[in-house]
């Protein structure tokens, strides 16, 4: 007689789980969880992802352009990919083999010039230049109004402020202070404090380019200003060049790991922490180390850099490479501050992976994920041991971890490059994902280069192009009302978006450049970061003949042709000539396998399973594929089976409601009002362990509908029963 194991819930012992063998971790939990997540005792379906703003165009970093005419000028040179508006009008640069025609998406002709000019035919309103250059910041400038905070973005050469689209700040009391070098490693850090007036909000700035022309900026709402404080009037004068942090802590602001000296790069202190007076710290004596009861320094005794700081209530944690410090306040205004070590074999590497709870302070490590409590600091990836070294340190791997909490589902995400990145695709593709409620971990395939909040004046409406009527969203959700905090995310191409929990698609923010047909279809779509075997939605690719051509179906990546360019399949039905405009979203592949299981191995004997019984939550078109894997082999039994001409079932696990017996399109009629099923397949599983895999099969993956719909598990019934005794 067959038995029946109840799997539920999904909660601290479920999740990713990698550091025994697949038949030793818990009922609940995955030796492979990817593109999902435990949330609230179910496994759910990734987060999603919409644009900033009403449409793609605002939602990227962009710079507007004066006309002269008919002509527009560049602030620098024009390179392939990069795109110009004129309202809903794109114009796409698909070569620099000067003079060349843009192509357009409307009548209007655009014809770019060596001079970095472009000529259009006919020009109605603003124009914008999208300079695709990847996102390096997504920062906050805090404000006197509650719950109404300034978001600047920053790509590698460039900022911007967000009102209901980015615009450039190109405002500067000092040539060249609102434009930035830096290579697409070096990150933006930013800190609010105040200025010569004790209600000054001032926004300080640095990349932590030591060759930075222009320094440290600093910002007051209204132009930027070169930041270089002078430390000493003998000669030669030495000067604040650039420093990896900047924080305001007791009343002063402070700088660690900085370069110093009369000239650039100066010499690199990356032990030191340097202060400034209290108070103001744009006062000209306010960082002389030679005049009494202003700035100074003090080095850490440790010949480690500097690499990242957070607070820890009234106290500020110092990472070092291999090493935890604190930065404790003496009360003394001679000597205000003195190092105290927290722990000697445990640091950060990644400057931006830092995220800050009330109790702890949570940051990658060369060797773990550590959290650090002011006592002492500990690992907290001791479910996924192995994931820290998957991060690809070459090609500035280890600068490029990014982290930030969302507080709404009660997530860290983590984006990084795992070890398939290389120097030809340098760009974090995965996302960490920890849940710090219940534990737990997974995985996103994704491309986002950092992290930021934000929080829109108006919430979402019911004529939204971000979210629509067939997302499965919650109207009343917080997630989608004005002043709700919002976790925002940028890309290698500078589109920014919000990560929503409750959208169940990504959204469209990478540029297609261009299209060619023969002999196979190719996308030039620069610096992609997608690998074979990714699929895609292409949208809004205007052509010709006016076709939907490619326009709303999702295509298998079938070749990384090189950073710029992928080959689509199958066969993509195609005719007329591209004329730009398309945008491509990820199409999220969800793969969960579970334990191997045996309820019978303490009896030493094998196990049957015939059936599961899924719990889902109800969904108008979802789909999955449930594979099983017999005796540890590496290859799906219904695959293997398939190949030999045996058919052990189709393994489809529904989520929507069952249709009626006779066939008729409509759904049984218990099932079409309720929130969650119960939904069985069916197996012919015998082996010494059985292991389940819930994963989307390439037809399911191309499938628009499956593509919009949510996927949430709340729980397995697994028919079992003994078989042979193993040791016979």
């Amino acid at each position: 007689m067959a038995d029946r194991f109840f799997i539920a819930p999904y909660d601290s012992n479920s999740g990713l789980q990698t550091d025994v063998r697949p038949f030793l971790i818990p009922d609940e939990a995955f030796s492979e969880m990817k593109n999902a997540y435990v949330f609230r005792s179910r496994v759910r379906k990734r987060f999603g992802s919409r644009w900033l703003g009403d449409n793609a165009l605002v939602s990227r970093l962009r710079s507007i352009l004066v006309p002269a005419g008919l002509v527009v000028t560049t602030p620098s040179n024009v390179v392939v990919g990069q795109q110009f508006s004129i309202g809903t009008d794109v114009f796409t640069v698909t070569s620099i083999a000067f003079p060349v025609a843009l192509l357009s998406t409307s009548a209007v002709t655009a014809t770019l010039s060596a001079a970095n000019q472009v000529t259009f035919s006919a020009i109605s309103t603003s124009v914008y230049w999208y300079p695709n250059l990847p996102a390096m910041g997504l920062l906050t400038y805090e404000q006197s109004s509650i719950n109404d905070e300034i978001i600047i973005g920053f790509d590698t050469k460039y900022s911007y402020l967000y009102s209901g689209g980015w615009e450039r700040i190109t405002a500067e009391t000092t040539p060249g202070a609102a434009t930035w070098t830096g290579s697409n490693a070096e990150f933006f850090w930013g800190t609010t404090w105040t200025g010569i007036n004790a209600a000054d909000k001032i926004f300080f700035v640095t990349n932590f380019n030591e060759n930075e022309p222009n320094f440290i900026r600093y910002y007051n709402g209204t132009v930027w200003d070169n930041f270089r404080p002078q430390l000493n009037n003998t000669v030669p004068i030495q000067y604040i060049n650039s420093a990896r942090v900047i924080v305001p802590f007791k009343n002063r602001l402070v700088m660690f790991n900085t370069w110093e000296g009369n000239t650039l790069p100066g010499t690199n202190y990356s032990n030191r922490c340097r202060y400034s007076q209290i108070g103001s710290p744009l006062d000209a004596l306010a960082w002389r180390q030679d005049l009494a009861g202003r700035g100074n320094a003090i080095d850490c005794p440790t010949t480690e850099a500097i690499t990242t700081v957070e607070f820890l209530k009234d106290r500020l944690i110092v990472s070092f490479e291999r090493s935890t410090w604190e930065l404790v306040y003496t009360g003394n205004q001679v000597a205000p501050f003195a190092w105290q070590q927290i722990n000697t074999e445990l640091g950060a590497e990644s400057t931006f992976s830092v995220v800050p709870f009330d109790k702890v302070a949570i940051a990658v490590g060369n060797v773990g994920i550590h959290a650090c409590n002011g006592s002492n600091v500990d690992r907290i990836d001791n479910k996924i041991p192995d994931t820290v070294f998957d991060i690809h340190n070459a090609n500035d791997g280890i600068y490029r971890v990014y982290g930030i909490r969302d507080y709404f589902v009660e997530m860290i995400y983590w984006t990084f490059p795992n070890t398939e990145a290389d120097s030809d695709y340098p760009y974090p593709n995965r996302v960490l994902v920890y849940s710090y409620k219940s534990g737990t971990w997974s995985f996103n395939d994704d491309s986002i280069t950092c992290f930021g909040y934000f929080q829109p004046t108006n919430g979402v409406t019911w004529d939204s192009q971000t979210v629509t009527w067939n997302d499965s969203v919650t109207w009343d959700s917080g997630a989608v009302q004005a002043k709700f905090r919002q976790v925002i995310a940028g890309n290698q191409q500078g589109y920014t978006f919000i990560c929503d929990s409750e959208v169940p698609t990504n959204a469209a923010v990478l540029q297609i450049t261009n299209i060619i047909t023969t002999p196979i279809t190719t996308l030039t779509v620069m610096q992609h970061n997608l690998n074979v075997g990714d699929f895609i939605y292409i949208q809004d690719a205007v052509y010709s003949d006016a076709s939907d051509g490619l326009n709303d179906l999702i295509f298998e990546v079938i070749g990384r042709i090189d950073p710029d360019t992928i080959e689509i399949g199958p066969l993509a039905p195609f005719t007329g000539t591209y004329l730009g405009g398309g945008l491509i979203s990820r199409v999220s592949k969800i793969s969960i396998t579970t334990k191997q299981y045996n309820f019978y191995a303490k009896q030493g004997r094998n196990a049957y399973i015939s059936k599961v019984d899924f719990m889902v939550s109800t969904t108008s078109a979802g789909q999955m594929q449930v594979n099983f894997f017999v005796s540890t082999s590496a290859i799906p039994l219904l695959q293997e089976s398939a190949a030999n001409g045996v058919l052990l079932g189709t393994g489809t696990l529904d989520t929507f409601a069952y249709t009626l017996e006779n066939g008729t399109e409509a759904p049984v009629q218990f099932e079409k009002n309720t929130t969650r099923v119960w939904h069985p397949v069916y197996f012919q599983a015998d082996g010494e362990v059985i292991q389940l895999q819930l994963v989307m099969n390439d037809e399911q993956m191309q499938d628009v509908d499956i593509r919009e719909s949510n996927f949430e598990l709340h729980a397995m019934c697994i028919t079992a029963q003994p078989t042979s005794n193993r040791f016979q």
